[in-house]
């Protein structure tokens, strides 16, 4: 599944992989370009998966003119091993009748490569929320109880706060809802029955100008991280090229 040309094959042992669902918004792939954009972290390799609808196109972190032409697929990795730092990028929905072995192939490609925790970038219909999770923020997370043994003081001193489970009409119990959160549900519930270490962080969204939310939902992951007051990363958030078209060209002005 994994595929690099680096040799010897890089190795990611305690490490932490940030990757997105591809959810509402796209909140989740915006803000791991600009993780990618602002670290400037190198691609180590690729995921080969007919589970991800598969695309191609122009480097989407391009410098300039040398390196624009490079071409980028559906699923890339990234990496940054002088910080513990994995990222795997999704440009492409997942195939929906494909959904849960891609979630299986995720998950042992994480325990085969001995990732120490694994963090993911989400979104939810903002509308879709009940009475509890209209107060506060729209920012919530989710952790799988591996994690929690590991990391359960740190996420009670960034004092986040967890997703509510909901309660149906009619129904007498609650339950985990993550409406337009893609492969979210299933693979925080799948990580816990196989106890990976795994977080969610989610942001209540609605579909339209999408960036503030990517800039809200990356500076909650590094204030778990810390990566922009790492001694060589003293930086603002870094906007890819690529987003200059991110709601197509220009009008045409032969048309007036």
């Amino acid at each position: 599944m994994f595929i690099t040309s680096q040799n010897p094959p890089p190795v990611f042992d305690y490490m932490t992989l940030v990757m997105p669902a591809v959810a509402v918004g796209n909140v989740g792939q915006l803000a791991v370009d600009l993780l990618i954009s602002t670290l400037s972290l190198p691609r180590v390799g690729y995921l080969h998966t007919d589970c991800v609808i598969p695309m191609a196109g122009n480097n989407p972190y391009a410098h300039g003119q040398d390196d624009a032409g490079e071409l980028h697929t559906a699923s890339e990795v990234y990496a940054a091993f002088e910080l513990n730092l994995a990222v795997l990028q999704i440009r492409a929905p997942v195939v929906k009748s494909k959904s849960k072995r891609f979630r299986q192939l995720l998950l042992s490609w994480i325990k085969a490569s001995g990732f120490c925790r694994t963090l993911v970038l989400s979104s939810s219909h903002a509308y879709r929320r009940d009475d509890r999770q209209l107060r506060g923020t729209p920012f919530r997370y989710l952790v799988t109880p591996s994690l929690l043994r590991i990391s359960g003081d740190a996420f009670e001193e960034l004092g986040w706060r967890e997703l509510e489970r909901r309660l149906d009409a009619g129904a007498d119990e609650t339950k985990l809802a993550i409406p337009g959160g893609g492969i979210t549900k299933g693979l925080y519930t799948d990580s816990c029955r196989e106890d990976v270490p795994l977080a969610v962080l989610l942001l209540f969204c609605s579909e339209g100008d999408n960036v503030p939310d990517a800039l809200s939902l990356v500076s909650h992951l590094d204030d778990m991280l810390h990566l922009l007051n790492h001694a060589m990363w003293e930086v603002k958030w870094k906007i890819p090229p690529s987003w200059n078209l991110l709601f197509g060209s220009g009008i045409p002005p032969a048309i007036f």
